[in-house]
């Protein structure tokens, strides 16, 4: 599988809005639930099902699918390309990475803190 090109000079603290498809509702969690538990998504959302049509190895084909979204801090953007093709039981899954031009302070403070594993760890007893 080719790799996904990294951008160049992310700016810090971008916000990235990413998206794939899953065959079903059970795999699209299953990668939401990875991301999530791994900190590398802030959120993941699940929306569908979605009819899919579009052309495989010169077919046209018709299917039914789950969007997965996913909000994903610059810092994690690598590890969720990683991830993505790990998980994904497609051959060439869908990965498409929109950098967020605007995003709530408050919104992208949560973001960053939800993907920092150490922002995670209980705080040591008094």
């Amino acid at each position: 599988m080719d790799d996904i090109e990294s951008a160049p000079n992310l700016p810090e603290g971008a916000l990235f809005t990413c998206w794939t498809t899953a065959p079903n509702e059970e795999t699209a969690r299953s990668i939401a639930k990875a991301f999530v538990d791994l900190r590398i998504a802030a959120c993941a959302q699940i929306d569908g099902p979605l009819t899919s049509i579009y052309v495989w190895e010169g077919k046209r084909c018709e299917s039914r699918e789950y969007r997965l979204w996913l909000k994903i801090v610059d810092s994690r953007i690598d590890a969720a390309r990683e991830c993505i093709r790990e998980l994904h039981p497609y051959d060439t899954p869908q990965w498409i990475e929109n950098e967020a031009t605007k995003v709530d302070e408050k919104y992208l403070k949560w973001a960053k803190d939800a993907s920092n594993l150490r922002g995670f760890q209980k705080p040591e007893p008094i």
